[in-house]
């Protein structure tokens, strides 16, 4: 098993920036891959991004491509979420995910580990 607690969120104004890491423990991180998900108030959770257990493949949700990078230190089992022209609608919790494979890592189903979320507030 692993355990993941997100950290970095905030108030921050539109066109801010602010970096979330996610911290794993348990077994190899290495041997995850990560997703970063976020949900709205009334909303559902939802893809925001997703690497490869060594950073080699990321792929993100359209809404935050260009904006949003994903990054991960295996030596520190840290994945890190950096977040840059922040929109008010990526007002949001995020999560980080964990999961060995995924056959859709758009898919929150897919992934069997999760942290417990950071807020995220983007002010206009």
């Amino acid at each position: 098993q692993v355990q993941l607690v997100e950290s970095g969120g905030g108030l921050v104004q539109a066109g801010g920036s602010l970096r979330l890491s996610c911290a794993a423990s348990g077994r190899t991180f290495s041997d995850y891959v990560m997703g970063w998900f976020r949900q709205a108030p009334g909303k559902e959770r939802e893809f925001v991004g997703y690497s490869s257990w060594s950073y080699s493949n990321t792929r993100y949700a359209d809404s935050v491509k260009g904006r949003f990078t994903i990054s991960r230190d295996n030596a520190k089992n840290t994945v890190y979420l950096q977040m840059n022209s922040l929109k008010p609608e990526d007002t949001a919790v995020y999560y980080c995910a964990a999961a060995v494979r995924v056959w859709n890592y758009a898919s929150r189903n897919e992934y069997n580990y999760w942290g417990r979320g950071t807020q995220v507030t983007v002010s206009s």
